[in-house]
């Protein structure tokens, strides 16, 4: 497991409108293709910059590609960036905070302490 390709996802797309539609509509094709073409990208060199042994494990995988954000919390994917990004898909379907409102209760069978978040 590598909470750090599953944050890097979740930053990656986050911060492309492209992506998070992609993401959206068809999520599964969307991890595999983000996985193929970004997982080892090196951020912020140039492109020819990469990794080549950086890949999300199954359940990783089947979580992003599901939008189920409370196994991604448990895995221990940043709820920061795992909100802003359901947010940015989401909250369009949903009341002013509503989104925000479902993602807090389908969250709440999580107590303290949290599962951690470092990568």
């Amino acid at each position: 497991m590598s909470k750090y390709l599953l944050n890097k996802f979740l930053f990656t797309v986050d911060r492309d409108p492209e992506l998070v539609e992609r993401y959206r509509e068809d999520p599964r094709a969307t991890v595999e293709a983000w996985e193929a073409e970004y997982a080892n990208r090196i951020l912020s060199c140039h492109l020819g910059e990469s990794s080549t042994w950086l890949t999300l494990d199954d359940v990783e995988r089947e979580a992003l590609a599901t939008h189920d954000y409370p196994k991604l919390f448990e895995l221990g994917a940043h709820p920061f960036l795992t909100l802003t990004l359901f947010i940015a898909m989401f909250e369009r379907d949903h009341e002013p905070l509503g989104f925000q409102l479902e993602y807090a209760s389908r969250l709440a069978h999580m107590s303290l302490p949290y599962p951690d978040i470092a990568t």
